[in-house]
């Protein structure tokens, strides 16, 4: 009787494409909601890029700054992140100056949101050709915290630096 049944149930075509759609759509929407998340992620990536060069070319730009200035550049750095929540956004602007054995001192630092990127100012080492060159350095730090994939993983912490010398002067001094 019992090996009527189950050679009856396994001959049994009827439900065979419910079973497989039963099996598969799981599988189908977690692929779908992974590629939504990789794809933000590679989105916020490529803003987070952006928004550091766009914040060191402004300030590359200049001779000097001052805190108004500072405020605007942050401000059209963090634009870049529209329509992304940005309470997650963290910027490091630093503007530094070679000594006389190529090693760089900090010129002035704005730090809002984040911690001060104290390898990258290091990592520049050497690079001064001579006594009072300069550079700017910008590391933006954004938190991307994946809507779907939150259960499986913890947030991604994106950061960029950008590298750039004075346009108008070897440094950027502080007014």
């Amino acid at each position: 009787m019992i090996k009527h049944i189950c050679l009856r149930w396994f001959k049994e075509e009827d439900a065979t494409a419910l079973l497989e759609a039963v099996l598969i759509i799981p599988i189908l929407i977690t692929l779908l909601m992974g590629t939504f998340d990789l794809g933000f992620g590679i989105a916020l990536n490529q803003k987070t890029i952006t928004s550091s060069q766009i914040a060191s070319d402004l300030v590359s730009r200049n001779k000097s700054v001052n805190a108004a200035d500072i405020d605007s550049i942050i401000t059209a750095s963090r634009l870049t992140f529209e329509p992304y929540n940005l309470n997650e956004f963290g910027i490091d602007i630093a503007s530094i100056e070679f000594d006389e054995n190529g090693y760089p001192e900090v010129l002035w630092r704005e730090t809002r949101d984040t911690t001060p990127n104290d390898d990258a100012v290091n990592s520049t080492a050497t690079l001064g050709a001579a006594e009072g060159e300069g550079m700017v350095i910008v590391t933006v730090r954004y938190t991307y915290q994946p809507y779907f994939s939150s259960l499986f993983t913890d947030s991604f912490n994106l950061e960029e630096v950008a590298f750039s010398r004075g346009r108008r002067s070897p440094t950027v001094e502080w007014e």
